[in-house]
């Protein structure tokens, strides 16, 4: 008998995650890599919790001896790629992390876990050391705990604490040489993010939510944007693994929880079931439509631009009005957004009332003066030129 429905969607999504760093893996290493029972599972009823587990391995506990690891990716000989779990010890990523300790011995990965200490709850060094304590008993290694320092941005709580806890994962990523860091964002955290996003008016790339591969060199994935919040927390339940609920998750002072616990739960009353798999769809049209817009933006830059990229000492780039014009209003407004961050206006910071400012300088124009933007960046027009740059000591008409 195969294992419980839900422990074999969890199963089949990380061996899915673990396939393609493999594959990436054995690519760099110039060698093919070669396929272990259940590498290559096709997509079946288990991807989404159903009656049995595509090509798996049978076994009713994350903690069942793993079978003997085939060779997989790389030159003969090479060391086998480093995949880590980021993990709170909370229903999502436990659940993560019981996935990739079954499956990476299979597949020849070497697999290991870190949690993040905030430092935001009394007792948070405790917890965190006991997070490892569960990931060494799950067999990853290695383990260890991070322990960050929540400064004060203009950006909220919340943020600051996402970017404590990326910097703290890349640091680990980049110490020990991981190939991967899986994260446990769900179906249903794609699902508050896309609200969040459309709650922001930031255009179709806010609505297309988290992508299931990000970072630099692609060092992020999210196995589990395909399943369910309540599949995970069953396959902890089923396998008897504990689970720590932050009490910040259920906190109406933050957005995001009354999203999950207010908004979402009221759709569903007023709309019916399926809202979060249609916000979840939304997310994955809306980035199909942002990537080809964006790639429309990428070649569209290169003919309006009147200077030439990286010039030693300038730190900005010109743009031909009259080209820009001409544009479709979705793809010059990404070209500026280009140019801007180029400049050095922090992407984070740069809002869609900035950009529709530095528009008017192009379809609008009546000898307005120059446009502030964040990071000391400013948009000016200078004839058929649209000048974006670091730094100017003229008087830009600033933002509020």
């Amino acid at each position: 008998m195969g294992p419980h429905p839900a422990v074999a969607a969890i199963r089949l999504a990380v061996r899915r995650a673990l396939h393609d760093v493999l594959s990436e893996h054995a690519a760099r290493e110039g060698s093919s890599p070669t396929s272990p029972t259940g590498a290559h599972a096709p997509a079946g009823p288990g991807a989404h919790g159903g009656p049995r587990e595509a090509s798996a391995p049978a076994a009713t506990s994350a903690h069942a001896p793993a079978a003997p690891a085939a060779p997989h990716g790389g030159a003969r000989g090479a060391e086998p790629p480093l995949v880590l779990v980021a993990c709170s010890g909370g229903a999502d990523s436990m659940a993560l992390a019981s996935a990739l300790a079954f499956e990476a011995p299979r597949l020849g990965v070497r697999a290991g876990g870190v949690t993040v200490d905030h430092g935001l709850q009394p007792g948070s060094d405790e917890r965190a050391l006991d997070v490892v304590a569960r990931l060494t008993a799950l067999g990853l290694t290695p383990a260890e705990s991070a322990a960050v320092t929540i400064g004060r941005t203009g950006t909220g709580p919340e943020a600051a604490a996402r970017d404590a806890r990326y910097a703290a994962l890349d640091e680990a990523a980049g110490r020990l040489g991981a190939a991967a860091v899986l994260l446990g964002h769900t179906r249903d955290d794609q699902a508050e993010t896309v609200l969040l996003g459309l709650a922001r008016g930031s255009g179709t790339r806010s609505l297309s939510g988290m992508a299931a591969i990000s970072g630099t060199s692609e060092l992020y994935r999210r196995p589990f944007l395909g399943v369910d919040r309540q599949t995970t927390r069953k396959a902890c339940m089923v396998q008897s693994l504990a689970v720590w609920d932050d009490p910040h998750n259920a906190d109406p002072a933050y957005t995001r929880s009354r999203v999950r616990h207010e908004v979402l739960p009221v759709l569903e009353k007023a709309l019916g079931k399926g809202v979060v798999e249609a916000l979840a769809r939304t997310a994955q049209l809306s980035r199909d439509d942002a990537d080809a817009l964006d790639a429309w933006a990428a070649d569209a830059e290169r003919v309006v631009r009147t200077d030439a990229p990286g010039t030693e000492g300038w730190d900005g780039c010109e743009l031909d009005t009259k080209r820009l014009h001409g544009l479709p209003p979705a793809v010059r407004r990404r070209v500026l957004r280009r140019a801007a961050i180029e400049a050095g206006a922090p992407a984070g910071s740069l809002f869609a009332r900035h950009i529709e400012e530095v528009d008017r300088l192009v379809t609008a124009w009546r000898g307005q003066r120059a446009i502030n933007l964040p990071g000391r960046v400013e948009a000016r027009r200078q004839g058929g030129r649209l000048v974006v740059r670091h730094g100017s000591p003229a008087s830009p008409t600033p933002l509020s």
